[in-house]
Parts: C-alpha cells; structure tokens; sequence
C-alpha cells in the first residue's frame, strides 16, 4: 500500500514503557505515513512507570527507529516532554537523531493559521500542585488499563476488534467530563491571550477538535486506550485519526495492515545497518 501523505502528524501519549502502549499500531500508522512534520507531544516514553518495571519489545525498538528514520529523511520532528517523561525537560534545546527536543513548539499550517503545541500537564492543578494525588489518580488509571486489556483479549479470542473500557468508563464519570471542560477552556484562554489562532495539546487522553469561541482546540489522545492522532493535509485542515477504526474499515483487505508492520519493521532494520555502516 502506498504511504498516505499528511503534512503534519500530531501524536501524544504512547506511553512507552508500559504493557499497555499500543506500540503495533502506531507502527503500521507510521509506517504507512509520509510527512514534513512530526510532533510528539509529551508522555512518549513512560519514565514515571519505568523506575517501578517496564515493558520493551522489538516492536518498541522498531517504533523509535522509524521515527529516528523519519527524521533521517527530512521529516521535522520535535519532542514535547510530558509529565511522565518530564525528565527529559532537562534536555530542552537538544536533539536526538534528528529528533529536537523542546518545551513547547509553534506550527503554521499550510492555510496561515499558528497553533501552539504543548503537552497539557502545565494547566492540570492536580499534577502541579498535588503530586501525589496525580500519582494515586495514576494508580487508579492503572487498574482500568488492566482491566481494558484482559476485556479486549477476551474481544480478539471471540473475533471482535478493540473497543477502548477505560476510556468508556472514562466518558461516563461526571468528574472527569467536568474536569475535562476545564482543562480545555485553560488552554483556550493560554492561546487567545498568547495571540495564537488555536492549540494543540496532549495529556488527558481525549481526541478533539473543535472551534471554541473562535479558537481551535485540538487535542490528540493517546495510544494507550483510544489509538487516535491529530493529521494536517496539504490545504492545512485539520482531522483527527482513530486508526482501530481505520484498521476495521480496511478487513476486507486483510494482508494490509500485515505487510505495513512488516515494512516498517524492515525499514528499522535498514536504518539499523545504516548506523552500523557509518
């Protein structure tokens, strides 16, 4: 299958690291993905998860090799820490491979318009003020993650595709919505005073796009429950990517997903000996 071209691509919250990153899919999405621009937008690598165990497979190492290999080939990728991955805050002004390391990013897009790019925890009080609730909220998180990932085995042994019980369970707390709400008129406050046509963030695992008061807020969710992305097209329209319902759509070719883990698991390696040979 030929690579879909997107202009920018906005991925948050893979959480890397932990048994619960959906690592595969955002592979066959990269894999199948061409851009100018690639943000990741905080809570890439679980750090917070990793000091107590952490979860590795050559899937991981595949999945940062293609982006290293992305960034090889002129794509532009910039990494926000988050939260979990607050520790490389340190390295603001860095990069890696290619990839920038930076505490918040400015994106024009292809129309004009300037969104400001930040990974959200900033204008969570709970994660600045209180620490150790956000860790015991992480606990809690914790459990529903465990008990989304034993249902959806249960669903792929009885043919069913994923289905996100964290985030559904999420969805139906009025707390949660409540605070949701909130998170979001922050960040439109922070563009609207910062002179910035609209905001992309990440953190609170929740895909939207949306015109408030005159301001577009995005947010990219995650690929620990609901696999979803932000994408740019060459006009500059935005669109959010669920790429679980991408996959189902595409049953009725059920080799293509397939060879698109396969190609980017071999692109990996290709890179892998492009390093051994320089």
């Amino acid at each position: 299958m030929a690579p879909s071209y997107r202009r920018a691509l906005f991925v948050s919250d893979i959480h890397i690291g932990t048994r619960d990153a959906q690592v595969d899919y955002l592979l066959e999405l990269l894999g199948q993905t061409r851009c100018d621009y690639l943000y990741l937008l905080g809570d890439i690598i679980d750090i917070w998860k990793m000091r107590s165990g952490w979860h590795w497979t050559g899937s991981t190492n595949a999945l940062i090799e293609r982006v290293c290999q992305m960034a090889a080939e002129g794509t532009q990728v910039y990494y926000i820490p988050g939260n979990h991955d607050e520790m490389l805050r340190d390295y603001v002004g860095g990069s890696f491979y290619g990839v920038q390391i930076c505490h918040e990013a400015i994106h024009e897009t292809a129309d004009g318009r300037r969104l400001l790019l930040i990974h959200g925890d900033e204008f969570d009080s709970v994660v600045i003020n209180n620490r150790w609730l956000a860790h015991l909220g992480s606990w809690g998180y914790d459990l529903l993650l465990w008990l989304n990932r034993h249902f959806n085995q249960l669903r792929r042994r009885l043919g069913f595709p994923y289905w996100s019980l964290s985030a559904f369970i999420k969805g139906q707390v009025k707390n949660a919505v409540n605070f949701i709400h909130g998170y979001e008129q922050a960040l439109i406050r922070e563009a609207r005073q910062r002179g910035f046509d609209g905001i992309v963030s990440g953190h609170i695992h929740k895909a939207c796009l949306r015109q408030i008061d005159g301001i577009q807020y995005a947010n990219a969710g995650d690929w620990v429950e609901s696999c979803t992305a932000l994408a740019e097209d060459a006009q500059g329209q935005l669109s959010i990517i669920n790429w679980t319902d991408e996959l189902r759509q595409r049953r009725s070719q059920p080799q293509s997903a397939a060879n698109s883990v396969a190609e980017a698991h071999l692109a990996g390696t290709h890179l892998a000996d492009v390093k051994k040979a320089a």
